[in-house]
């Protein structure tokens, strides 16, 4: 039977590069024998983060929120799932509000406040975190690694994949302001030559997931 995987675009914007890495790194997973099952979270029904009910913290619930609405078919898979890649632009400093809202929602499922066994996760997964970032690829390194301290302990090993300095918009001339903290003729540049760099990265880090 073939492994699954689980893919979570947390971005908006199809075609742009949180959905391209996504896609590469699902092609790698496809290439190397896996069945992959893909939500963008901008396209489900109304859902919320962690509205800490504390109903997973009841045995008949262990390692399962609770909340219905529209995360709960994507926790579902994520427990049967043989691995998981999670992509996110990085809006005002970190990752978007639908990446959080799964994020809260994955964790606190199996988090037990328990000194001896703090996590209840019964399925650990590999896990393969993607960022996109205006902002350099070093911008955010104290921010990833706790994301991936956590996912580590909670869901399970967890790599990361940054591409910072990344190419928002195809013609920049078509805003009313001129953005000067940037240029936008090198974020061009690099998405031509260093972007596809990454996009071969993603392919072989989806693969490398099977391993």
């Amino acid at each position: 039977m073939a492994k699954k995987i689980v893919v979570v675009n947390a971005g908006p914007r199809a075609g742009f590069n949180t959905d391209t890495l996504l896609k590469e790194a699902a092609k790698g997973c496809e290439d190397a024998g896996a069945e992959v099952v893909r939500y963008d979270l901008f396209k489900l029904e109304r859902y919320t983060g962690c509205i800490s009910c504390f109903g997973c913290k009841k045995e008949q619930n262990k390692g399962h929120c609770i909340c219905r609405d529209g995360l709960t078919q994507v926790l579902d898979d994520i427990r049967k799932a043989d691995g998981l890649i999670m992509g996110s632009p990085n809006y005002l400093s970190n990752f978007t509000a639908s990446f959080r809202a799964l994020y809260e929602r994955l964790v606190f499922q199996s988090l037990t406040y328990n000194v001896e066994t703090p996590c209840c996760n019964q399925n650990v997964i590999p896990v393969l975190l993607i960022m996109t970032s205006n902002a350099p690829d070093t911008a955010y390194t104290e921010l990833l690694n706790g994301y991936k301290d956590t996912l580590d302990k909670f869901v399970g090993p967890t790599n990361v994949l940054v591409s910072g300095d990344t190419l928002q918009l195809k013609d920049y001339s078509k805003t009313d302001w001129e953005l000067s903290f940037f240029d936008p003729e090198h974020k061009k540049e690099r998405h031509e030559t260093v972007f596809p760099q990454e996009c071969k990265k993603a392919y072989e880090m989806g693969k490398a997931l099977l391993a």
